[in-house]
């Protein structure tokens, strides 16, 4: 089954080598083909370039993209998308004077989920997580890593990576799984952390690495939570059983998470609302994607990742959602790009960079996802007819998309 594109305004990401991830200035670079076409054949890219080269070419399907933009779909490294139900109380909370962290403290936030988690069944989860899923799919998600963390329990832990594996078994996006059981302190250890710990390092991580359940292990390293001899006992855990570490690190303060992430070649690291000199030198001694999540400065009116610090220093910047019921109920990667620019100050063809290949590098998947390039797998966004792809994050309000394609189908 093969798929011409016809007539695009532009073409976007056009890469003809297989790079995989872009720094620094190389990321106000966004590689464009006008007046293109793009060739699919079944769930590949196989050709593009000018309108004027596609005379010869036939197609079994035919798709006229007059006056619209096509671009990869968007790669979302950094989600919770499968919770149990959900936290608008903590929400009015806040409006009324509450911190995040004074939520936390009285028994909210993550451990809220966890309860309402740990009560739910495998299947009514997986429902719920369900419609969530096909709703990002809608708002041009094409890849997504989706962690544990609202279980607590090896049970409940368990039972939010076998949904998350059900999603990969059942929907067409590349599906990533991390093991973030080290998400917060449940109630029953709140007087013995190292206990949890132990649970998770000797019962945790072998389970989940017996029956490969996830490919990432991930540990929210900030006071309150988990320490750096927690986080750095727990990624080297992970890494005996050939999980690759990631990181939640200095979304509240900034304290040395960042130089045990990239001692231990952790993937990426996230959040990073604050950050200070010594976090960016180190982060330039290593391969490790920082990655940014403005729908949650947003929705916690907290400091947003300085992104563009980050790249004028020669580093990338991935850009993600952060779905979560209490920080991000949102995986609306559309607004998170039009929120980098406008608040980040990241101009469009950063941000899009950030939420496409570099999104992938930090899934581990930028090999065959988040550019179009020859050979790469056929996931693409049609967007409506729009004066130019700078249109996208300038109107934030509206919905741009008009097709989506996932490996080659329209979704």
């Amino acid at each position: 089954m093969t798929t011409l594109i016809t007539n695009i305004q532009e073409l976007l990401q056009v890469r003809d080598t297989n790079i995989l991830k872009v720094s620094g200035k190389d990321m106000k670079q966004l590689p464009t083909i006008k007046n293109a076409y793009l060739l699919i054949d079944d769930d590949t890219i196989v050709g593009y370039g000018n309108m004027e080269d596609c005379k010869n070419i036939e197609a079994d399907t035919v798709i006229d993209a007059t006056g619209k933009v096509v671009l990869p779909t968007w790669c979302d490294s950094h989600t919770h998308l499968v919770y149990a139900g959900n936290r608008e109380q903590e929400f009015v909370d806040r409006i009324n004077g509450l911190s995040y962290e004074d939520i936390a403290n009285r028994g909210g936030g993550i451990l809220n989920s966890a309860e309402k988690l740990q009560q739910t069944s495998e299947d009514n989860l997986y429902e719920q997580s369900v419609k969530r899923l096909k709703a990002v799919m809608k708002l041009g998600t094409g890849a997504i890593e989706i962690k544990s963390g609202y279980g607590l329990t090896v049970e409940a832990e368990l039972k939010m990576l076998r949904v998350i594996k059900r999603l990969k078994q059942d929907f067409p996006l590349k599906v990533k799984a991390t093991l973030l059981a080290a998400h917060a302190v449940p109630k029953d250890y709140k007087d013995n952390k190292e206990g949890f710990v132990d649970l998770v390092i000797n019962e945790m991580i072998p389970k989940v690495a017996k029956e490969q359940l996830a490919t990432y292990i991930d540990v929210f390293c900030e006071k309150g939570y988990f320490d750096l001899i927690d986080t750095e006992r727990i990624l080297k855990a992970g890494k005996s059983h050939g999980l690759i570490p990631k990181i939640h690190v200095n979304q509240f303060n900034a304290f040395g998470g960042i130089e045990v992430a990239v001692n231990n070649q952790a993937l990426s690291v996230d959040h990073l609302e604050e950050l200070n000199e010594s976090d960016i030198a180190m982060l330039k001694t290593g391969n490790t994607m920082p990655v940014a999540l403005p729908s949650c400065s947003y929705f916690l009116s907290i400091p947003y990742t300085p992104g563009r610090q980050l790249i004028d220093a020669g580093l990338p910047l991935a850009l993600a959602s952060d779905y979560n019921p209490g920080s991000t109920p949102s995986g609306n990667m559309n607004f998170v790009v039009s929120t980098a620019c406008i608040k980040m100050k990241l101009t469009p063809e950063e941000a899009i960079n950030a939420a496409t290949i570099n999104g992938a590098y930090a899934m581990g998947i930028s090999s065959m996802y988040g550019s179009i390039t020859r050979g790469k797998k056929a996931n693409i966004i049609i967007t409506k007819a729009i004066p130019s792809y700078a249109f996208l994050p300038y109107a934030f309000g509206d919905n741009h998309i008009e097709t989506v394609m996932i490996n080659g189908q329209i979704v």
